[in-house]
């Protein structure tokens, strides 16, 4: 391996450990760690923990001033919606919130996005959408969750791309992640439910005949479903 490329290793290594322990509350709101401090814990050079800061920086993790350090901030003003904040979220205590406010999310946007994709759509994505649906049948049995999964990201991202509208579109990575992160923490059955397996080929055969309406019901039927599955999988121990 390059010098380059271990550099970027230990850069990426440095980044996860201290983004998994700042959403974790590790280090909790307000508290400050000097940068020396992060080289010596990690054995690294000030221009890599300069490095690592700047990205936390740019999540609105942290706030680094001169003389001062390395500041935490509060949860309210964290960039919740990048796909690496949300990978350290799932990957600590707070998975099952975390999960539940994601598929929340979902479940308010997804159904427009199906409504307009079923009146936008090209031909070329309403083909793109049946292969994806068809390739989640084909996987969804036998514990292929990997190839499951790759096959369920990239139907959602048809569905926002193909509605037409760029806010939605830019979702792609947050409905992954969410996907993703399902799926690596075995919040999921060891084989996806049958019935919402079926849903999505059926969204697939309405957004091809244009019938919004009908697009629309069967998404937030899966949402409901997701969230159903939560409840079982993941339940939020803060729930009343």
């Amino acid at each position: 391996m390059t010098t380059a490329g271990q550099g970027q290793g230990l850069h990426e290594q440095v980044l996860d450990t201290l983004g998994l322990a700042i959403t974790a509350g590790e280090y909790p709101q307000g508290s400050v760690v000097r940068t020396e401090e992060i080289a010596q814990r990690f054995d690294v050079s000030r221009t890599v923990v300069r490095e690592v800061v700047r990205v936390l920086e740019s999540m609105r993790l942290v706030e680094s001033r001169r003389r001062v350090g390395v500041t935490v901030r509060a949860i309210e003003e964290w960039n919740v919606y990048d796909p690496r904040v949300i990978r350290w979220r799932l990957a600590g205590s707070d998975r099952p919130r975390q999960l539940r406010s994601l598929t929340v999310l979902r479940s308010a946007i997804e159904p427009v996005a199906a409504g307009l994709a079923a009146r936008r759509a090209t031909s070329r994505q309403c083909r793109e959408l049946t292969d994806c649906a068809l390739g989640m049948v084909e996987t969804s049995r036998g514990q292929r969750l990997e190839e499951y999964l790759a096959h369920d990201i990239a139907f959602h991202r048809v569905i926002l791309t193909a509605s037409g509208n760029e806010m939605f579109a830019r979702l792609g990575d947050v409905v992954a992640a969410i996907l993703t992160g399902r799926t690596h923490h075995q919040v999921m059955f060891d084989d996806p439910d049958p019935a919402a397996v079926t849903l999505h080929v059926e969204v697939a055969q309405a957004v091809r005949e244009g019938d919004a309406e009908r697009a629309e019901r069967i998404t937030r039927e899966i949402a409901v479903g997701a969230l159903a599955e939560l409840d079982v999988l993941a339940p939020d121990p803060g729930a009343r």
